[in-house]
């Protein structure tokens, strides 16, 4: 997993970022080649607890700003908060790609804390920063319990390592089946700062949620 000293201010293209940069691509493009579908281990059912109730939300989407607020400096996350959702996680995991090439979760033991993809962009940086977060777990709801309140052009805040926050505006909302999971255009290059929140829904198929719900994020500071 990284540690703080593994970024560098965004104004400085040293050789050094020039590599890390190249890794994070390479890294990406990995793991669009090999993650063809969603979280598979999110979403247990509350076996050991009361269940949330099934999810479904409505796709909807606007459209995209013509101007892009400029992109801020690399820095970890550090929490996660979503207001229309009462999200307010003070604190944020490292998540990593797994020996069996799915994108790892936050433990069920951690299911009210999310955790931000490594391998990507820290958010507010140009590119697709990706979180993930438990609808739902063995032990009952988590920290995306209230998802089906979010609405396009609410706000997700995410403090940073450096003191700052990079503050995203809901675009789009998309929930898919996991055989069906958009790979490409959650973890796509973009041109723009932009947030990819994954979390789960729809019924228990087999003791998983069947669905992904998707919430595509632009920042607007």
């Amino acid at each position: 997993m990284s540690t703080p000293t593994d970024f560098e201010p965004a104004s400085a293209e040293t050789p050094a970022r020039q590599r890390r940069h190249t890794t994070r691509l390479a890294a990406s493009a990995a793991l669009i080649a090999t993650l063809g579908i969603g979280l598979i281990a999110c979403g247990q059912g509350g076996r050991n607890g009361d269940p949330a109730p099934d999810v479904k939300v409505n796709n909807a989407a606007t459209t995209q700003a013509k101007q892009a607020v400029a992109p801020l400096k690399a820095a970890k996350p550090t929490g996660l908060r979503i207001p229309s959702a009462g999200v307010d996680a003070k604190s944020m995991l490292d998540l990593s790609v797994g020996t069996d090439q799915e994108l790892q979760v936050p433990p069920v033991d951690k299911a009210d804390e999310p955790g931000w993809w490594t391998g990507g962009v820290t958010p507010g940086e140009k590119g697709p920063a990706v979180i993930v977060a438990h609808y739902d777990t063995a032990n009952g709801p988590a920290l995306m319990k209230n998802v089906a309140k979010v609405e396009v052009g609410d706000t997700i805040e995410v403090p940073r390592a450096d003191g700052s926050t990079a503050t995203f505006k809901v675009r789009e909302i998309q929930q898919v089946d996991k055989k069906d999971f958009p790979t490409n255009k959650v973890y796509g290059a973009t041109d723009r700062p932009e947030l990819r929140l994954l979390t789960c829904g729809g019924p228990i198929v087999g003791g998983h949620r069947s669905d992904n719900i998707i919430l595509y994020a632009d920042l607007v500071s």
